[in-house]
């Protein structure tokens, strides 16, 4: 009996130093679940028949970020894209070339560490990268707050909507993003305690109610939102779209799609199309 019992209490420290192990590693490595950056550039606009302007840029923090401006010569408004968490700019040429038919200018930049941005990247660097971006339009190339819509897709949702509580875009558009960081981990791992080791947030939910009184649109003064999310998104779940939708202030619309993560916007083709336009209509000048 009394070896049974040392063995039992033997297989309890080995599972309890397992489970502290696992989670220490958890903690450390959270950046590294989260980014994942690639620093070749495989195409430029160039590639798929488009002019633009090589933007390199300085944080407030002083590090080099770079990006591209893509003009449209019949503008309509001008988007600031905030892309996922993994490639770089280059992967987002698809989805440069739909605005630009939308008659949409555009600017894309690399968080830090991504593409040919340099330093390494985390949380508040990613705010100080896109706030460059922001500054970009406004002050160099010298577009109307009016007239910008910051744009933010999965991981870029979070960023977006940071940005545009800091400043005032005519809109904010969140696709196929989250509603935190704790809230995707924990439902990936639901047997760690992730809410509680969480180094990261991105908590798009606790900021999304806050963007109102905002932006110099057709909505009077307010930023406009437009949540875009399908229910066969297989990376973030459906809910959690409809989550940001829900806690979005006045005036918001969603915009259901169809299709996998990353390509529900072309899986969906007129619905995806014909919803941004009919934003664009509605709420910039």
């Amino acid at each position: 009996m009394k070896k049974f019992s040392k063995l039992l209490l033997r297989i309890f420290i080995i599972l309890i130093a397992t489970y502290l192990g696992i989670l220490g590693l958890v903690y450390l490595g959270q950046g590294m679940m989260i980014y994942f950056p690639d620093d070749e550039i495989t195409g430029t606009p160039d590639d798929i028949g488009l002019v633009y302007e090589d933007a390199v840029l300085t944080t407030t923090d002083n590090v080099r970020i770079t990006g591209w401006y893509i003009p449209c010569t019949s503008e309509r408004a001008t988007v600031l894209f905030c892309h996922g968490n993994a490639g770089n700019i280059s992967t987002w040429l698809n989805r440069i070339a739909l605005f630009n038919k939308m008659n949409l200018s555009v600017m894309v930049f690399d968080y830090r560490g991504y593409g040919k941005s340099g330093g390494e990247p985390s949380e508040n660097g990613t705010y100080l990268d896109a706030q460059s971006a922001w500054d970009y339009l406004i002050n160099t190339q010298k577009k109307l707050p009016a007239r910008c819509i910051i744009y933010g897709h999965s991981l870029g949702g979070a960023i977006a909507a940071e940005t545009a509580l800091r400043n005032n875009p005519a809109g904010l558009v969140i696709e196929s993003s989250f509603t935190s960081v704790p809230d995707m981990g924990a439902r990936i791992y639901p047997w760690l305690p992730i809410r509680l080791i969480a180094r990261y947030q991105y908590a798009t939910i606790d900021k999304i109610g806050l963007i109102s009184a905002k932006g110099g649109s057709a909505s009077g003064g307010k930023c406009s939102k437009l949540i875009i999310h399908s229910p066969t998104d297989e990376t973030v779940p459906f809910e959690y779209g409809r989550a940001l939708y829900e806690k979005a202030s006045e005036p918001k619309t969603f915009l259901e799609i169809q299709g996998d993560h990353n390509s529900g916007f072309i899986s969906s083709g007129d619905v995806y199309v014909n919803g941004l336009k009919s934003f664009l209509d509605r709420w910039v000048r």
